[in-house]
């Protein structure tokens, strides 16, 4: 009798364990069938699965469902409680590999599952896993002896090849999911840290612009008075102005702008041509080099050369070039660097940075999804992509025969708005919503997305927020600092530290 009593109560268990797993899996599969959407933008931002976001959305609450069909049939039962068991591995493994190595931790459960923290999903998780691995050993003893399973020896490889085809399954996505998300992205962002908002200034003018930055200053320029200069500190508490004094101003000026590049200063303006010179202790400007070759998107590179764009040959295409206005002036023009897909004027616009630590230049191309790396000699580097996929220029480009000029027939597609490079990484403000991306978010703020120069792969990715229905116009980063020109404030961020893990010093 007792001997009945107790097989009876091993039927109950397994019964119940079944049910319980059939009620967790149903209820789980019908939450995020409910949120779809939602639950396909949390597996966009998972370490493991946002390379497959759009295949996994539809195969887990599908999977989960027929693994709750399976266990609520007596016929199947066991093998119901064996992919129970894998599923809840991988999902355990899953958690493990969020709590120990991923960058950011998302949420990839619906409805009261997603109010539990992650540890108290790694309990949650390991609670089932006994609950399967217990009803397995009980389903197997009610087997006939001569089945397979009935054998210990069995039974225990069977558990461990599901344990170990569970976590390797797991490992496997993680590491193919990392290398797509890296170097083959396909326009899925991964959000690994924050930036929060320290301060916020107003300039009251809409005109500034960023000049320069050294470790304890940021300078501003202003485009309607370009003798004047703007001087914070980083924390933008303290706030200086200064004018400068050219000795010459007989230039027929069209478009100045200030360069700072400590302890100098440098006035410029490409279509004069004219560069210049002078210290930030007093701010009297020199005339350091007039020449006859215009330029433009200049970006110093020491005391006495700068990189820039500038237009050349019979059709007027653009290029990038270098020059030294030091005692005997020299200018070098790369005519391969840009590459043309259109007119070799509109399709190649873009912005020009170079970072003095890796004495590298960075062309980001305006209306597509490269860039551009070369040493300050104009050696090409690489050529690197962006995460999103337009690869080809999206313009209208109109002659007017009488004037000789060409001109946009209608509005370009933006690709990369901004951008800045600071030590081995390029910030970029991207002008476009990537996969699984909630839309409201795009009306809110602005998106940046981080690349490291060393490895040619994308890092991850940050919002700065709109201020009064404005949006990011320009940015430069400084160490942990994110300084932006919305409208006409000033507004400065601090970068979580799994945003920037990445900055070096190396060439």
């Amino acid at each position: 009798m007792t001997m009945k009593f107790s097989q009876q109560h091993k039927n109950i268990f397994v019964i119940v364990t079944s049910i319980l797993y059939a009620l967790l899996f149903v209820y789980a599969a019908i939450s995020k069938l409910l949120d779809f959407e939602n639950f396909q933008v949390q597996l966009g931002q998972s370490t493991l699965l946002s390379a497959f976001a759009g295949l996994f959305a539809w195969i887990v609450p599908a999977t989960e469902l027929f693994i709750a069909f399976l266990l609520i049939s007596k016929k199947w039962r066991l093998i119901g409680l064996f992919l129970a068991l894998c599923l809840m591995v991988m999902f355990t493994a899953y958690i493990y590999i969020i709590l120990n190595y991923s960058s950011f931790v998302p949420c990839s459960c619906g409805g009261i599952l997603e109010k539990m923290g992650w540890r108290e999903h790694l309990i949650f998780n390991s609670v089932f896993i006994i609950l399967a691995a217990a009803g397995i050993l009980i389903q197997a003893g009610m087997v006939p002896k001569g089945h397979l399973i009935s054998k210990p020896a069995v039974l225990a490889s069977a558990f461990l090849i599901t344990s170990l085809f569970s976590i390797g399954v797991v490992v496997f996505l993680f590491i193919l999911s990392e290398d797509i998300i890296e170097h083959r992205n396909n326009f899925v962002r991964r959000f690994s840290g924050k930036a929060a908002k320290v301060n916020e200034i107003n300039l009251q003018f809409n005109s500034y612009y960023f000049a320069g930055t050294m470790k304890d200053k940021i300078y501003l320029g202003n485009y309607t008075a370009p003798l004047k200069i703007t001087v914070f500190d980083t924390l933008l508490q303290k706030r200086d102005e200064f004018k400068i004094n050219p000795t010459r101003t007989d230039f027929p000026f069209q478009s100045v702008q200030v360069r700072i590049l400590p302890p100098n200063f440098y006035l410029i303006d490409g279509s004069v041509p004219v560069i210049y010179k002078g210290l930030t202790k007093d701010w009297k400007a020199y005339v350091k080099w007039n020449g006859i070759n215009t330029f433009s998107h200049y970006q110093l590179v020491d005391s006495t050369n700068l990189v820039f764009r500038s237009n050349s040959g019979r059709k007027g295409e653009s290029v990038l070039g270098s020059l030294y206005f030091g005692d005997q002036p020299r200018l070098h023009l790369n005519e391969k660097l840009l590459q043309k897909q259109i007119d070799g004027i509109f399709d190649v616009d873009g912005t020009l940075h170079y970072d003095h630590e890796l004495q590298r230049l960075v062309y980001i191309y305006l209306y597509r999804n490269e860039f551009i790396v070369a040493d300050s000699t104009l050696n090409l580097s690489y050529r690197g992509k962006t995460i999103d996929s337009v690869s080809k220029v999206q313009i209208k480009v109109a002659t007017i025969t009488s004037r000789a000029e060409r001109k946009l027939a209608a509005p370009p597609l933006v690709v990369n708005k901004a951008s800045a490079v600071f030590k081995n990484l390029l910030f970029v403000n991207s002008a476009l919503l990537g996969k699984y991306e909630p839309s409201e978010m795009w009306k809110e703020a602005s998106i940046i997305d981080i690349y490291d120069l060393n490895t040619n792969s994308y890092k991850g990715s940050f919002y700065v927020y709109h201020i009064k229905n404005e949006k990011l116009k320009s940015f430069v980063v400084l160490n942990d600092n994110f300084y932006g020109i919305i409208g006409k404030y000033l507004v400065s961020y601090k970068l979580n530290k799994r945003l920037i893990n990445t900055y070096q010093n190396k060439k």
